[in-house]
């Protein structure tokens, strides 16, 4: 499981969707859900946690994509298995994990000290735990 820590800057309701903005670093992340604490408020601080197996890495990638969060990163660690790749990637000071095919990793050439983009959908992020009241 991969952890930021950010900041609610925006909430937005309609019927029982949610959508939620946070400031991670000087990056905005936004995640999706049905279901939403209510003693959540803007400016509470909380941990958001998503799987690797969620977070789909573009190289040289220019264009638009219908992930909301995408997160320039370095690759810092890269364990090929037979079938799978683990990618450990550094964003600011934190650390995210990405599990791609080792074909996939081998298309793109992926090395160490790569700058990549790390994709991430609203619906696959979820608020792990509130870190203040």
């Amino acid at each position: 499981m991969s952890n930021l820590i950010g900041t609610i800057k925006q909430i937005k309701h309609s019927n029982s969707l949610h959508i939620i903005s946070f400031e991670v670093y000087d990056e905005v992340l936004s995640m999706m859900s049905l279901d939403l604490d209510e003693s959540l408020k803007i400016g509470s601080k909380v941990k958001l946690s998503f799987k690797p197996t969620h977070v789909a890495i573009g190289k040289e990638f220019e264009g638009l994509v219908s992930y909301s969060n995408q997160l320039r990163s370095i690759i810092v660690k890269i364990e090929n298995g037979e079938l799978l790749t683990k990618i450990k990637l550094q964003f600011f000071d934190s650390f995210l994990e990405s599990i791609i095919t080792y074909e996939s990793s081998k298309r793109m050439d992926l090395k160490v000290g790569d700058e990549v983009i790390a994709f991430i959908k609203a619906s696959e992020i979820s608020i792990d735990e509130v870190l203040d009241d």
